[in-house]
């Protein structure tokens, strides 16, 4: 047993570290695409050279994090069939779909039109060239959609039925996969946040080169088009963000629980704006679940549930199947023991499917059947010991939302002063103050950063202990391997990860330092 959770740590370890790797690439990947998108098309429309000089600048920028990202990317895919084949043989049919849509069409796409973006400045016409980036720009949020896609299902498997003849989960409804709430909600909320972190980067870049007095002309276009993406994907990214509470409210209300630290909901239930969890708070006792918080009224019902007077259900209020009407009445729902001793059955009736085909006994198959039916979506209950095995890790849940929400309140101000800086430059121009705005714009792209990376911790630890929601807990969908081979090939992978991540890093710091000291207001094609 302890060889098992062993091997199941070290898998979710390294599945964590490829992904947490692989979205430090991603985010600037889409964001300064349609960054670059957009430069390009002033250009086309003004001709001036300019234009195209600060296209070209940002373009290659580009060009290095798109390398380097790819092949994060594609060693997480593999991680499905070596770490995790349990999982990929109950629900392949389903989740390789869009894997392989993204595949065969969106990176196909990007792959294609980018070719086309960095050498056929002299062998298209421009007009060709300019939507060869829009193109690779749309290729590359074509992408995410698939994979993000994919992610939702695991979040909120709809769309498919068991079939016990198989074992494994069929899809019954690929439009109901792709266009699920989730799946919608975790699309725009990603792909928008990643316009905020390139139009960080854009900010932060311009910020240091004129810190360091180079290219202001060049800078200044930069931080128009750069300050406006960020601003807008600022904006959208919270209004999603909205979207994105009221979906997880319905479909994860443990996971909403966690990011509140809320064990005893309530009607009209406030929102933590600052708080210190109490670390000796657990389930099983009645400790204050804050050292010390500041809450707004209403806050959590009205994200949650767009209704000031409703009820959000806390931890304790999940697993004993307790909910409340507007009225504050007595509602019961499916406590997680009874899920538990469903999903046994469930279980059961799985087992006693393949004897009963044997031996075509018709009734005895309805009747499983039937159980089937009632019980399979609390399958993955049956491999619990206890309800409590199915709270998520509440600390890092709770602090890096609250860190996702501050830091985005912090990005949105800050994107409203860059494009006060590019309308009203002599506001900071020429101040003493001047200074330290450049340096709080370089700051402010890792600053943006971990906000994004805060929320996916949120999506994905807040949802523990489930590989897929409700069916698959972690423990049953990892591979059969031994506990010191996934050590082995998570150092391995720690290394390789590191060495791109400072490739990266190193040539794209080479690149804006050396082309920065050019003229960039002259360029040839």
């Amino acid at each position: 047993m302890n060889e098992l959770i062993n091997a199941v740590d070290w898998s979710r370890a390294q599945f964590a570290l490829t992904a947490i790797y692989h979205w430090l690439f991603v985010p600037l990947t889409l964001g300064l695409g349609v960054i670059v998108a957009v430069m390009e098309t002033l250009y086309y429309r003004t001709r001036s050279e300019k234009w195209l000089a600060t296209t070209k600048f940002w373009m290659t920028l580009f060009g290095v994090n798109f390398a380097i990202g790819v092949a994060t990317g594609i060693i997480m895919e593999f991680e499905f069939g070596t770490n995790w084949s349990n999982y990929s043989w109950f629900v392949g049919d389903i989740f390789g779909a869009p894997l392989a849509i993204e595949g065969i069409l969106a990176f196909f796409m990007e792959s294609t039109f980018i070719a086309v973006m960095f050498f056929g400045w002299k062998r298209v016409s421009p007009k060709f060239h300019l939507a060869a980036t829009w193109l690779t720009a749309i290729g590359a949020s074509l992408s995410a959609l698939w994979i993000l896609v994919a992610n939702a299902w695991m979040q909120d498997p709809v769309g498919c039925t068991f079939n016990p003849a198989t074992m494994r989960n069929e899809m019954t409804s690929f439009w109901a996969v792709a266009a699920s709430p989730m799946a919608v909600a975790k699309f725009f909320h990603t792909v928008l946040s990643a316009w905020t972190l390139g139009g960080a980067f854009v900010v932060g870049v311009s910020g240091w080169m004129l810190l360091k007095g180079r290219n202001r002309d060049h800078c200044m276009r930069s931080l128009k088009v750069g300050g406006w993406i960020g601003a807008i994907g600022i904006v959208l990214t919270m209004l999603t963000g909205d979207s994105s509470a009221v979906t997880v409210s319905e479909r994860q209300p443990m996971k909403l629980a966690a990011m509140e630290g809320l064990y005893r909901g309530d009607n009209a239930q406030s929102i933590v704006a600052f708080g210190i969890l109490n670390p000796a708070k657990t389930v099983d006792n009645d400790e204050d679940p804050y050292l010390f918080h500041i809450s707004i009224p209403y806050g959590l019902s009205i994200l949650a549930n767009h209704d000031a007077q409703s009820f959000v259900p806390g931890i304790n209020d999940v697993i004993n199947g307790v909910s409340k009407d507007r009225e504050g009445n007595l509602v019961n729902t499916v406590s997680y023991t009874e899920r538990i001793a469903r999903g046994k059955r469930a279980q059961d009736a799985v087992k006693n499917y393949e004897a009963a085909s044997r031996t075509d006994d018709k009734r005895a198959l309805d009747d499983i059947n039937k159980t089937l039916q009632a019980d399979f979506k609390y399958f993955g209950y049956g491999y619990l010991d206890k309800p409590q095995e199915a709270v998520p890790p509440v600390a890092m849940t709770f602090y890096t939302f609250h860190l996702m929400v501050t830091v985005g309140g912090y990005l949105l101000l800050f994107m409203l002063v860059a494009l006060l800086f590019v309308y009203k430059p002599k506001l900071i121009e020429g101040k003493k103050w001047a200074r330290w705005w450049y340096i709080l714009s370089i700051i402010t792209i890792p600053i943006t950063y971990i906000c994004s990376a805060s929320g996916w911790i949120v999506a994905e630890v807040g949802r523990q202990p489930w590989a897929i929601q409700d069916l698959m807990p972690n423990k049953v969908a990892i591979s059969n391997l031994s506990a010191s081979y996934v050590q082995v090939t998570f150092w391995i992978f720690a290394v390789i990860f590191t060495a791109l991540l400072i490739a990266d890093v190193s040539i794209l710091l080479t690149q804006i330092s050396k082309k920065s000291k050019t003229d960039l207001d002259k360029v040839k094609l």
